[in-house]
């Protein structure tokens, strides 16, 4: 079956306030998704016209220089102060101060609000990472929940047997995830995530047991 995929972007193009750029520090990494992408050679212009620096970063599964995708943050090498953010939402801000020791400053382009991502919440998200990974080492009998979409088919799942041979696996594999059916293998001590990883951050609420991601198991990254 051949596949299309069609950017849905936004035809608005979005400008910062002077009193916005005002409160940035002097040199950015300026991020947002494919919605906004249009509107980034203006923001750094923008920001560059007002005495800052603005970098756009190209992370692996990005295809556009500024682009972020949540499954394709990592920590950045570059030198900057921190990270402006024009997006709604919170997942992709959230997952770059997970990954990086810089803070976040989010623009929303339709509330029009500008504010600093509040360390706590990331502190709470990186308690609750530690707590599955617990849970996680000390687990006999571990979910591996799996999706068939393109982009989020992880081939490191069954890396997991060989790392862990002591522990049994079962592999839940699915189209679209469905949190309800999970509560069929009520019998696992926890769930290992290798779908999207926003699942284990914004929809571990939905999930009666503790969740991990893959990434997070293999390399305990988040806290490098």
């Amino acid at each position: 079956m051949k596949k299309i995929f069609i950017e849905a972007r936004n035809k608005q193009k979005v400008k910062l306030l002077d009193s916005i750029v005002s409160k940035l520090p002097a040199k950015v990494a300026l991020f947002t998704t494919v919605q906004f992408i249009d509107s980034v050679a203006g923001i750094k212009k923008q920001l560059e016209s007002a005495g800052k620096q603005a970098l756009l970063l190209k992370p692996k599964h990005s295809k556009y220089p500024g682009q972020l995708l949540g499954c394709g943050i990592e920590k950045f090498k570059e030198r900057f102060d921190a990270f402006l953010y024009v997006g709604d939402g919170y997942f992709h801000p959230m997952a770059l101060m997970l990954k990086n020791d810089k803070p976040v400053f989010i623009y929303n382009p339709f509330s029009k609000q500008f504010k600093g991502l509040d360390k706590k919440m990331v502190e709470k998200i990186k308690a609750r990472i530690k707590a599955a990974y617990a849970k996680f080492l000390s687990a006999e009998k571990v979910g591996v929940i799996i999706s068939t979409k393109p982009g989020q088919n992880n081939k490191d799942a069954y890396k997991l047997e060989e790392k862990y041979p002591k522990k049994k696996f079962y592999f839940l594999v699915f189209d679209t995830v469905d949190f309800e059916q999970l509560t069929n293998f009520n019998f696992c001590d926890v769930f290992v995530n290798t779908a999207c990883p926003r699942i284990s951050y914004d929809d571990s609420d939905k999930i009666q047991k503790p969740v991990i991601n893959i990434r997070d198991i293999l390399s305990f990254s988040v806290f490098k």
